[in-house]
């Protein structure tokens, strides 16, 4: 009935939204409140009154499409009354007598002609949000061919519960057409072995590489003939735009787009670049990351009168059920998406321990943030008692429609029902306490409460009593050693402690001298003073001193080049036997009319000879060499 009163063909998209928007909805053009739709609907409209939209505006085809964007918005709160009455309602009714397409599918945004800059700016994102909206609403294809992925749609993607509440969906809108289809195919292969939180941060990056590019009068097609020089523009936009953000921000500006194009190339993309990536992004463009002391900077302990007095007090937290979310945080260390993401059917388990002869209590769970699909600890048998406990209320209460995933701290009713508790509602919960208790911090205001600094404060516990770095490390579940040294410090009054046990040195004592070091016989490698953190290997025409921990990004080409390489005279027959060598190979390929052949070679051999001849007047070549052997500091 309501598709033949507007008068369109009845197929399933338009049935489907007939069925979503109907009753009050449909019949109403203009929505006021006040109504008991509102509430009958569980839409929150505390504090609002009056009219929200006004639609009469709308051609038929149009009103349908924006009413179900904005009923579907506003019932899973992905928009609220009181947004809509403050920001977007002028925008939403110009869209309506500005539009006279019969859909937003597909259609390109308009551009504004009202006055004001912020009301251009909402009226554009406004109509971006229900264009995107309703195309992928018609769009038919396969998950991973749609222009816009949603998380919870792909099997196998890795998701954190918190993540799950978000609705996650990762957008290449923006990406030029032009390229749209490589970056999917790029993202296909990183989806599955990364978190989905990395994922969509390496797109943000991919996408402001383009930004770039194009704003800047570059067209379709670049990409392939990309240059240093193009390179170098590019890390002069990236030090402007992120001038008054972090190092890190930069830094993966670079790093993320160099691996990117590095995996594009290798796996042999069309739309890769000709030349090779690590002579167009160097090592040395990528900006530092932030300082460690910076990153130290950031990490808070709880301090121990404010985290003696919430341990005391926990028992009175509300609701009472995130009490064993607290104790769990504090007794592993763990993140609080971990906590939260258990499952009832496999996380608690009994090792046998030889050492003691009996089962131990081990805690399961699996590390979305850095892929780690069984991460287990083991647990005390208080804390395993209550586990357990929590794992039977979990069976009786969960059915497949209420917990089809399985969680421990699952929501059994309401909007989110089969999601579990939220970070931001045991932090609220917590800081509630702390307001209740009167838990003040040492400048006597308020303690103001982070569910992440539960997780430093354990690693800092852990450190004090004595566990080595390397068992930290596994419990956190960090990647890195260096992430957990980052956590690990001990505090002021432990540090005082342990100075305070450390032997008194005898260092008051005459000056020595320290031993000459006669380096005027250039010719020589001084192996006996090469700097520790550097291998002596010997290679083709030479030796190489590059630093154990950084790969070589000369390992497809020819070492003359690298400021690693080191070629002294002892080097120089097989030097003279290589321009040889590559001299039959040029007169061979210029018999077999091979141009390319003879190009190559030719630029290989006039840097042979420009070696071969550096070296027999000067005796060493090495363009790193004054950092390669220890300083006097």
């Amino acid at each position: 009935m309501g598709a033949l009163a507007l008068n369109i063909a009845p197929d399933e998209h338009v049935e489907e939204m007939l069925s979503y928007v109907c009753g009050y909805w449909y019949s109403q053009d203009i929505w006021r409140i006040e109504d008991k739709a509102f509430q009958d609907d569980g839409i929150d409209t505390s504090g609002q009154n009056g009219i929200l939209v006004d639609l009469s505006s709308y051609n038929k085809m149009l009103k349908l499409e924006m009413k179900f964007y904005l009923l579907h918005s506003l019932k899973n709160k992905e928009l609220s009354v009181a947004n809509i009455k403050k920001h977007y309602q002028e925008a939403i009714s110009y869209i309506g007598k500005n539009y006279t397409e019969n859909s937003f599918n597909g259609v390109k945004v308009k551009p504004a002609t009202m006055q004001g800059k912020e009301l251009c700016r909402i009226y554009e994102l406004v109509q971006r949000n229900v264009i995107s909206f309703i195309t992928d609403f018609y769009d038919e294809r396969p998950e991973l061919e749609r222009d816009k992925w949603r998380a919870i749609l792909i099997p196998g993607v890795k998701l954190s519960a918190a993540i799950k509440r978000t609705k996650p969906s990762m957008s290449f809108e923006e990406i030029p057409l032009y390229y749209r289809e490589s970056v999917k195919r790029y993202m296909k292969t990183l989806i599955y072995r990364r978190s989905w939180s990395f994922c969509t941060e390496v797109l943000v990056y991919i996408r402001y590489f383009f930004k770039c590019f194009y704003r800047n009068e570059y067209t379709d097609g670049f990409l392939g003939e990309l240059t240093r020089i193009d390179v170098e523009k590019y890390l002069q936009w990236v030090a402007e735009d992120y001038e008054n953000n972090n190092a890190t921000f930069r830094s993966k500006a670079v790093s993320f787009v160099r691996n990117w194009l590095d995996f594009i190339q290798l796996a042999e993309f069309k739309e890769a670049p000709k030349k090779d990536v690590t002579r167009l992004i160097f090592d040395e463009d990528i900006p530092k990351r932030e300082r460690q002391a910076d990153t130290f900077e950031k990490i808070k302990y709880i301090p121990e009168p404010v985290r003696v007095a919430l341990d005391n007090a926990i028992d009175d937290i509300e609701p009472a059920e995130m009490k064993p979310v607290y104790v769990l945080l504090r007794e592993t260390g763990w993140r609080g998406t971990d906590i939260l993401n258990l499952r009832y059917d496999k996380c608690l388990d009994y090792v046998w321990n030889s050492h003691d002869e009996e089962y131990v209590p081990y805690l399961y769970d699996e590390i979305t943030k850095t892929g780690i699909p069984l991460h287990k600890i083991p647990i005390r048998p208080e804390v395993a008692q209550m586990v357990s406990a929590l794992i039977d209320d979990a069976k009786v209460k969960s059915t497949e429609e209420n917990n089809p995933d399985k969680y421990l701290f699952n929501t059994y009713e309401g909007k989110s029902i089969g999601l579990p508790y939220s970070k931001p509602a045991f932090a609220r919960a917590v800081n509630e306490l702390i307001a209740r208790k009167g838990i003040r911090d040492g400048s006597g205001e308020l303690y103001h409460f982070k569910t992440h600094s539960l997780r430093h404060t354990r690693a800092m516990e852990y450190t004090e009593q004595g566990m080595p770095i390397g068992i930290i490390q596994q419990i956190l579940g960090h990647c890195s050693l260096q992430m957990t040294l980052h956590y690990s410090k001990v505090s002021e009054d432990m540090l005082y402690k342990k100075w305070q046990e450390t032997e008194k040195l005898d260092l008051f004592k005459p000056s020595v001298a320290p031993p000459n070091k006669d380096y005027q016989h250039t010719e020589e490698i001084h192996y006996e003073h090469v700097r520790k953190n550097l291998d002596a290997v010997r290679v083709p025409f030479g030796t190489c001193f590059k630093p154990t921990k950084i790969g070589c990004k000369n390992q497809t080409q020819m070492c003359l080049d690298c400021t690693s390489f080191c070629s002294t005279k002892d080097d120089l027959p097989a030097y003279e036997a290589e321009i040889k060598r590559v001299e039959a190979l040029i007169l061979v390929a210029t018999k077999t009319e091979r141009p390319d052949w003879v190009e190559k070679n030719n630029q290989y051999l006039t840097n042979l000879i420009q070696m071969r001849d550096k070296i027999l007047l000067e005796g060493i070549v090495h363009k790193n060499g004054k950092f390669r052997e220890e300083s006097d500091g």
